[in-house]
C-alpha cells in the first residue's frame, strides 16, 4: 500500500497534522499545544516547520538528563543489540537487577530494601498499595487533597482533584481517604493538615484498618507545594505509632529534581516505600518501587510483575541516568538551576503584583498567579494567556494546580545558564503581553 503523496506533503504542518490528530484520536487525550515535534536536543526542541523552542516542560518531568543525551543513547542502542524483551518473568537479565542494586542502594533508611520494575508511574503506585496491602493485612489509605497518583482507577482514586482526571470515571475503588495537605499560601497549616488526618481517624477508619499513607514529597500537579519537612517526620511518628506504611510518590520529583537523588531524602526520616519513574530513565518507560525487605517480601510469586515491566532498553537507559548524575554531577547542577530560575522569577515577581509566589525545592520550581495579587482571586485565564503567549516566543511551559494559576518549571538539568536566561527573559515577556 502506497502512502497518499498529497497527505505526505500536507503533513509537514502542525494544522495538517492536527487535523488528523483530531479524525484519529479521541478528545480525552488532551494536548497543551498544537504543535508536533520534529527533534529535539538537550533543552530545545523543534516542530515540524522547523520553529524551535525552550523546553520548560521536560516531557513533564521525564528529561532530567536532557533530550537525546548521548551516554543514554549509546547505552539504548548497545542493549539493542544484545536483547530487547524476553519479559523479566520468563528469563531475566542482568541490568534489571543491576539497577535494582543501585536504587536501592541509593534509597534513604538504614533497613534492608529490595526493589522491582515495571512500566509507568501508575503502577508503582498501585503496586506499592499493593504490597501495603499484603503486609499489613489491612485495606484503608490515605492520600492528600491534591495529590496527583496516576490515571488508573486506583490512581484516580487516590488522586485529590476531581477536574479533569476523575470527573465522569467513577466510581472509584473504597476505602480512600483524603487529607488536607499543608497550603499555607492557602490557608492550610501543618497543624491543619495534622488535625485532618486525626479527623479522619475519628469520623472515617480507625488507624488499625490503614494500611499505607502515601504523599507527594512536592505536589505535582496540585501546584508545587513542598511539604514542610516536620510534615513528613510526623507523618513518619504516626505510621510508626499506628503500623502504617508510609510511601513517597517520588514518580515526578525524584532522579534529581530537587537537589538531591529523592527528595525525601531531605526529610530527615526514611519512608517504608519509594515509587519512581519520569525522569528515572531519561524517556523511556520505566518505573520502580523500592522499599523495606520485609515488607516487599510479602506478595506472593506471581503477585507482581508486568510484561512489559523493566524492559532491557528502560534498564540499560536507567543506568546510563546513573552515570550521567554523578558524571556530570547533575545534583549540583539541579540545585544551582533552582536557584537561578528561582532567582530570576523573583525578579519578575517585583514587577508583575500577580506572581504571589515563587516556590520549589531544587529545580522543581513554580510561581503562582493572582488577579491584582488578590489570593481569593486565582488567575487561571492569565496563566493559560501566559502560556500562549510563551508559546508564540518559542518557549514551552506548562501549568498546574488545583485552581489552574500555577506555573511549574520542568526544564533539563543539563540546559545551560544562557539558555535558563533566556527563556526565563521570553517568560518575563509573555507575562506583560498577557497582561494586556
Amino acid at each position: 500500500m502506497h502512502s497518499d503523496p498529497l497527505l505526505q506533503s500536507a503533513a509537514k504542518t502542525n494544522a495538517a497534522l492536527m487535523a488528523r490528530r483530531r479524525a484519529a484520536l479521541p478528545t480525552g487525550l488532551g494536548q497543551a499545544y498544537e504543535v508536533f515535534a520534529e527533534r529535539a536536543d538537550g533543552a530545545e526542541i523543534w516542530d515540524v516547520e522547523g520553529k524551535r523552542y525552550i523546553d520548560f516542560a521536560g516531557g513533564i518531568a521525564v528529561l532530567n538528563t536532557g533530550h537525546r543525551h548521548p551516554k543514554i543513547v549509546q547505552a539504548v542502542k548497545a542493549q539493542l543489540d544484545k536483547v530487547h524483551h524476553t519479559c523479566f518473568q520468563v528469563l531475566a537479565y542482568e541490568p534489571y537487577v543491576e539497577l535494582a542494586e543501585r536504587l536501592i542502594a541509593k534509597a534513604p533508611g538504614a533497613f534492608p530494601k529490595k526493589a522491582f520494575f515495571l512500566s509507568t508511574g501508575a503502577e508503582a503506585v498501585e503496586n506499592a498499595i499493593k504490597i501495603a496491602r499484603a503486609a499489613t493485612g489491612r485495606q484503608a489509605v490515605i492520600a492528600f487533597g491534591g495529590g496527583f497518583h496516576g490515571r488508573t482507577l486506583l490512581g484516580m482514586a487516590l488522586t485529590g482533584k476531581v477536574a479533569p482526571y476523575k470527573a465522569g470515571f467513577g466510581p472509584f475503588p473504597a476505602e480512600i481517604y483524603h487529607a488536607e495537605y499543608p497550603n499555607p499560601l492557602h490557608g492550610i497549616s501543618v497543624a491543619d493538615a495534622l488535625r485532618s488526618l486525626e479527623h479522619i481517624f475519628k469520623y472515617d477508619v480507625e488507624p488499625a484498618r490503614v494500611a499505607a499513607i502515601i504523599l507527594e514529597p512536592v505536589q505535582g500537579e496540585g501546584g508545587f507545594y513542598v511539604a514542610p519537612f516536620e510534615f513528613a517526620q510526623a507523618l513518619r511518628t504516626l505510621c510508626d505509632q499506628h503500623g502504617i506504611v508510609f510511601i513517597a510518590d517520588e514518580v515526578q520529583t525524584g532522579a534529581g529534581r530537587t537537589g538531591t537523588w529523592l527528595a525525601c531524602e531531605q526529610w530527615g526520616v526514611a519512608p517504608d516505600m519509594i515509587t519512581m519513574a519520569k525522569s528515572m530513565a531519561g524517556g523511556f518507560p520505566i518505573s520502580a518501587v523500592i522499599g523495606r525487605a520485609d515488607l516487599m517480601d510479602k506478595p506472593l510469586p506471581g503477585g507482581l510483575g508486568g510484561t512489559y515491566a523493566g524492559n532491557p532498553l528502560a534498564c540499560a537507559a536507567a543506568l546510563a541516568v546513573l552515570d550521567v548524575f554523578e558524571e556530570e554531577q547533575l545534583l549540583e547542577r539541579s540545585r544551582a538551576v533552582g536557584e537561578r530560575l528561582k532567582a530570576g522569577l523573583t525578579a519578575l515577581m517585583a514587577q508583575h503584583p500577580e506572581i504571589r509566589d515563587v516556590r520549589g525545592l531544587g529545580a522543581m520550581v513554580a510561581i503562582e498567579l493572582f488577579e491584582g495579587g488578590d489570593l481569593s482571586k486565582p488567575a487561571a485565564e492569565l496563566t493559560k494567556r501566559l502560556c500562549a503567549e510563551a508559546l508564540k516566543r518559542g518557549l514551552v511551559l506548562l501549568s498546574c494546580g488545583l485552581y489552574a494559576n500555577v506555573i511549574r518549571i520542568l526544564v533539563p538539568l543539563t540546559a545551560s545558564d544562557d539558555l535558563l536566561d533566556e527563556g526565563l527573559a521570553i517568560l518575563g515577556e509573555a507575562l506583560q503581553a498577557a497582561k494586556r
